[in-house]
C-alpha cells in the first residue's frame, strides 16, 4: 500500500517535531480555559471533595484508555491528518472526507472561536476596553496564530512551548495560592447543602464536564508524519501528555479547594480568581485574567497548527478540497488549509457576534458536540476494524490487554455521545439538526464529486 506520494503532505512535512513539541502540543491544546470554568460544574454534581477528586481521576484514566488506542493507530499509519487517515482505512474515503469536512466548516473551527472570544473577554476587563472591542479582540488570535504558523513549523512550535510553559507556570501559581490561603479543615460540604448526595445522574453529568475538559489529548495525532522518532515519541507524547493534563488538573482542584472550600468552590464562577485574590489581594483578579488569556492563546495556537494538517491531507486525495493540499516544503506549513481555517474561524466570530453575541458560540458548540464524539468513537473503532482489515500491517506500538480499551473508549464516547444529544434537545430541538448540518452538506459535496481518490488505498 502506497503512503505518499510526492503531491502529498506526507512527502512535503520534514520532522520538525520532537518528543517535548508533541507532549505540548497535547497540554497546550487541552489546558485551554475549561479548568478554569467546568471545575465549579464537577463540584455542583458530587457529593464532596474526594467525589469531585474522583470524577478528574477517572476522566484521566478514560483518556489514558483512548490515548494508549491512538498511540497504536499513530504508530501503525503515519501519514499527515490523525483521525481523517484511520477513519479512511477503517471505513472508506467517504468516512475521511466527512471528518476533514466538518472539521473545517464546523467542530475544530468553532472551538477556535470559542476559545478566541474567550480570550477576548478576559481582555476587554483586563484593559478596560468597550464590549465592540471583543469581536475585534477575538480576531487577533486567530490572524497571529495563523501568521506564525504559516511563517513556518519551527516558529509555530516555538511559540506552542513558550506558551505551554507560561501556562503550566501560571497553574503552579495557583496550586501555590491555594495551599497559602489553604483552610483545610472547611473543604467538607455543609450538611444543608442540597447536592450533598448526588444520585449518579449527576455525577454522570459531573464526567460529561470532566471529559469536555479533557477534550483535544488526541490532536497531537494529527501531526504524526512530522514527529521525529515516531515510533518511541508518539505514544509518550499521547500517554505522557494525557497524565501530564491529569496531575495539573488533580493539582489546580485541590487548590481550588484548599483556598475556597467546597461549598465556595461549587458556588463560584470564577475558581482561580477568588484564589489568587484571597492569596495576594485584589491584584489577582488580573493576573487570573492574563493566565487565562495565555492558556486561550496556547490552545488556539495548537489547534491552528494540528486542524491545518487535516485539511492538507484531505485536499491530497479528493478533487474538491485539492485547494487545501499546497505546502510551503521549506517551511514546512500548509498554508491553503492554514488561510483556509482562518477564514472559516473568524467568519464564525462575526456571525455569532452578530446573530447571538451573548452565548452564540456555547450554542454551536452545543450543537457540533454531537458530531464531535461520533467521529472519535469511530477512530475507537477503526482499531478493532483496522486489526481484522490489516492484520499483517506492522505494529510498533500494540494496544495493551486488546480489545479491552478500544471497547472502553468506544462505550465512553457512546455515552458523551448520548449525552451531548440529550443536552443539545433540551436547548432545542432543532439544535442536533442544526449540528448534522455540515455532514449533511459535506456527504452531498463528496457524492456530487468525481471520485479521483480512492488509488492510494488499493493494495
Amino acid at each position: 500500500m502506497n503512503d505518499a506520494s510526492p503531491n502529498e503532505p506526507n512527502a512535503n512535512a520534514a520532522l520538525r517535531l520532537g518528543l517535548w513539541d508533541a507532549v505540548s502540543l497535547v497540554i497546550g491544546i487541552v489546558v485551554g480555559t475549561s479548568i478554569f470554568r467546568t471545575a465549579p460544574e464537577v463540584f455542583q454534581n458530587t457529593a464532596g471533595p474526594w467525589s469531585a477528586l474522583g470524577a478528574w481521576t477517572l476522566g484521566g484514566l478514560l483518556s489514558i484508555v483512548g490515548a494508549l488506542c491512538y498511540a497504536e493507530l499513530a504508530t501503525t499509519y503515519t501519514r499527515a491528518g490523525g483521525d481523517y487517515e484511520y477513519l479512511t482505512r477503517a471505513f472508506g474515503a467517504w468516512a475521511g472526507f466527512l471528518f476533514g469536512w466538518t472539521q473545517l466548516t464546523a467542530v475544530l473551527t468553532s472551538s477556535i472561536g470559542t476559545m478566541a472570544y474567550t480570550f477576548a473577554d478576559y481582555g476587554v476587563r483586563l484593559f478596560g476596553l468597550g464590549d465592540a472591542a471583543g469581536v475585534w479582540l477575538a480576531t487577533t488570535p486567530i490572524v497571529g496564530a495563523t501568521i506564525l504558523n504559516a511563517l513556518g513549523t519551527t516558529l509555530g512550535k516555538s511559540t506552542q512551548n513558550v506558551c505551554t510553559v507560561a501556562k503550566v507556570l501560571g497553574l503552579i501559581g495557583v496550586v501555590a495560592a491555594g495551599v497559602a490561603c489553604a483552610d483545610w479543615g472547611n473543604l467538607a460540604p455543609a450538611e444543608s447543602t442540597p447536592t450533598a448526595s448526588p444520585s449518579s445522574i449527576s455525577f454522570g453529568l459531573a464526567m460529561v464536564f470532566v471529559l469536555y475538559a479533557y477534550g483535544g489529548w488526541n490532536d497531537a495525532a494529527f501531526v504524526a508524519a512530522e514527529v521525529r522518532d515516531r515510533r518511541r515519541n508518539l505514544p509518550l507524547a499521547l500517554i505522557g501528555g494525557v497524565l501530564g493534563v491529569t496531575a495539573v488538573y488533580l493539582a489546580v482542584n485541590v487548590a481550588y479547594l484548599a483556598g475556597l472550600g467546597f461549598d465556595n468552590a461549587r458556588a463560584t464562577r470564577t475558581p482561580a480568581t477568588d484564589v489568587i485574590e484571597a492569596a495576594i489581594g485584589s491584584v489577582g483578579g488580573s493576573l487570573a485574567s492574563i493566565l487565562v488569556m495565555i492558556s486561550a492563546l496556547g490552545a488556539i495556537n495548537g489547534m491552528v497548527l494540528v486542524g491545518s494538517r487535516v485539511y492538507a491531507a484531505a485536499g491530497a486525495d479528493h478533487r474538491s478540497l485539492r485547494w487545501l493540499s499546497g505546502w510551503d516544503a521549506e517551511r514546512g506549513a500548509p498554508r491553503a488549509a492554514l488561510i483556509a481555517q482562518a477564514v472559516v474561524a473568524l467568519a464564525m466570530v462575526f456571525a455569532v457576534n452578530r446573530i447571538n453575541p451573548g452565548d452564540g458560540f456555547g450554542t454551536l458548540l452545543a450543537a457540533t458536540a454531537p458530531v464531535f464524539w461520533s467521529f472519535l468513537m469511530g477512530t475507537g473503532a477503526s482499531v478493532i476494524v483496522l486489526r481484522w482489515r490489516d492484520p499483517l500491517r506492522e505494529r510498533p506500538f500494540a494496544v495493551p490487554f486488546y480489545p479491552l480499551p478500544p471497547l472502553v473508549f468506544c462505550a465512553t464516547c457512546g455515552y458523551m455521545l448520548w449525552s451531548s444529544l440529550t443536552y443539545a434537545l433540551s436547548i432545542s430541538p432543532w439544535l442536533p439538526l442544526m449540528g448534522a448540518g455540515p455532514v449533511a452538506v459535506g456527504l452531498v459535496v463528496y457524492l456530487a464529486t468525481p471520485r479521483g481518490h480512492a488509488s492510494r488505498f488499493a493494495d
